[in-house]
């Protein structure tokens, strides 16, 4: 592997302003500098810190074995999994959760009265965990005429409940569809009406922004855990466990966020490519996102420096790049020969150093860890990204307007996420099994419907500010050229896609389970992806949300007693 090492700084050359045909876009420098990232300290790597954790989970493991009554192991498994500590505990919790499946739906009376906050979340936490639960456990709730009944909306915490529930359902489930009608309709109602419990109007401002069901692990942490303190029934042992938790995983990623900055000073990369966006750190975000578990490090640093790569590639096709060195570029890459790099300018020779460097590093990791050749897997991989860049810069220097499903037949796979997930499937599974793998080369939904959330959530987010500076229409002027509607339909058309491709995810992924410990990691790309463009692009413009959520993640910890 060591012959393939080149030194990336050996390059000198300036970037001018303009580059063929594309005005280079003023991209503002990250706040996350290396010096700054060095500087960043915590005292959560102590032993002490440790040891005490583990005291914790002691008791807390005693509480799920003391705890009983159906509605408190309900609740207990929510605060744990909302809490992020639920994965300490995974044998008692799906101990319990078996036995609640077993006594109370699979072989439920159907004549019992139900009380919609239990029935909800019995649901959504049975649902979350792969379990089959029919949407009918909700027909006691509806009037003759099919509709849920008139008295519902009285019991608020039930109405939030069926809320979050409502976004466990798969295509055709018309009683989820109503229930997320309903319970919508009713919380806005009820919002404005709630004035002397300011927690519980906040809870509803959170859950009807986002629900929980596709929120980020970690970020949704935090935010609950500060809820969670201020309630009287607060289980103060979980509580400090899950402080202690988040500032011990923390610290983890505080070393990994300055080890992949010393890495990225030292490509030359931020120096001498002064076109491109330079995003480490919300590119660790997404990493974070993705494979947020502590002993996922590999895979985030694996990630992480893909994401940087990625973001590079995607700026040379759609902002510096003449189609002309486009065109060699793409051929480059397609027979991945270091050979070939005469034929490109110095900065493809940069990007394409660092990508063959990477990548090969990677496939040495597993061929030497488990004695699999992942080279040719990721070759095709970047060769299959590289084409459909090229695609969408050749419709944008020759002015064509792709139809709605063209564009995105190519925009799902140009959005990178099919290389970002085959990479994750990498680094955290060992041993890697051929016929799971031969499966997800088919692009099934575990790869396309992720893939397609991002794309969606990007185009939502990104399509004014792109469409401005001179970028491939997207999915909304696409649909608006098509049918010739507005800008405002062309976008509810598009929500209404995303909503059906995450049916799709939890109906192939999280209930059909097809690839065993991947599925988790899967789901999470669509979660990462509606946090990052949840308020607008916060990965090209990365100075408001995504600051604040990196900054909550890696450098402010938990205050605690």
């Amino acid at each position: 592997m060591t012959k393939y090492i080149y030194v990336l700084t050996q390059f000198k050359f300036n970037i001018s302003a303009y580059h063929g045909s594309k005005e280079i876009r003023n991209y503002k420098s990250s706040i996350w500098d290396d010096d700054y990232v060095q500087s960043l300290t915590t005292p959560y790597m102590a032993k002490e810190y440790v040891e005490q954790a583990e005291k914790l989970k002691r008791q807390v493991k005693i509480i799920i074995d003391e705890t009983e009554d159906e509605l408190d192991q309900l609740e207990l498994i929510d605060n744990l999994q909302r809490l992020d500590i639920c994965n300490h505990f995974e044998d008692g919790v799906q101990k319990l959760l078996e036995t609640i499946y077993y006594q109370t739906i699979k072989y439920q009376d159907k004549h019992v009265e139900k009380d919609l906050h239990v029935t909800a979340l019995q649901f959504r936490l049975l649902r979350q965990h792969g379990y089959h639960v029919p949407q009918e456990v909700f027909c006691s709730f509806l009037d003759e005429a099919g509709n849920f009944k008139a008295s519902l909306p009285s019991d608020v915490k039930g109405i939030l409940s069926l809320y979050e529930a409502s976004f466990l359902s798969l295509e055709g489930e018309n009683i989820l569809d109503l229930a997320k009608d309903f319970s919508t309709h009713h919380l806005r109602d009820r919002l404005h009406q709630i004035t002397n419990d300011p927690s519980l109007a906040e809870q509803i401002r959170h859950a009807l922004e986002l629900p929980l069901h596709w929120r980020v692990q970690k970020i949704e942490a935090k935010w609950f855990i500060n809820v969670y303190e201020t309630r009287f029934d607060a289980n103060l042992i979980l509580l400090e466990l899950a402080k202690l938790d988040f500032n011990i995983v923390q610290a983890k990623y505080q070393d990994e966020i300055k080890h992949m900055s010393r890495w990225y000073k030292e490509t030359g990369l931020p120096e001498k490519l002064g076109f491109a966006r330079h995003r480490l750190a919300e590119c660790f975000l997404w990493a974070v996102g993705f494979t947020p578990e502590h002993h996922f490090g590999y895979s985030r640093e694996i990630l992480t420096k893909i994401a940087v790569l990625i973001t590079i590639m995607d700026d040379i096709y759609d902002v510096y790049g003449t189609l002309d060195e486009l065109e060699v570029f793409t051929e480059t890459i397609e027979r991945w020969d270091i050979n070939g790099l005469d034929r490109l300018p110095e900065y493809m020779r940069i990007c394409f150093l660092a990508l063959f460097n990477s990548t090969n590093e990677m496939a040495y990791h597993i061929l030497r860890d488990q004695g699999f050749n992942i080279i040719s897997n990721l070759r095709k991989l970047w060769a299959e990204l590289s084409r459909a860049y090229y695609l969408e810069a050749r419709w944008f220097h020759s002015g064509y307007f792709p139809s709605t499903n063209e564009y995105l037949n190519t925009a799902w796979v140009s959005i990178s996420r099919p290389v970002l997930l085959f990479h994750a499937y990498f680094s955290i599974t060992n041993p890697i099994n051929k016929k799971e793998l031969r499966g997800l080369e088919q692009y099934p939904g575990i790869i396309r419907w992720p893939s397609m959330v991002l794309r969606l959530a990007d185009d939502l987010g990104t399509t004014s500010d792109e469409m401005k500076k001179g970028d491939v229409p997207k999915s909304i002027q696409c649909y608006m050229n098509e049918t010739e509607c507005s800008e405002e339909d062309a976008r509810e058309y598009i929500k209404h896609l995303i909503d059906v491709t995450l049916k799709r995810m939890n109906k192939d992924i999280l209930m059909e389970k097809p690839f065993k410990g991947f599925g988790k990691t899967a789901m999470n790309l669509a979660r990462i992806s509606l946090c990052i463009y949840q308020y607008g692009d916060g990965f090209g413009v990365p100075h408001h949300e995504t600051k604040n959520n990196l900054v909550s993640l890696i450098v402010e910890p938990i205050s605690m007693p």
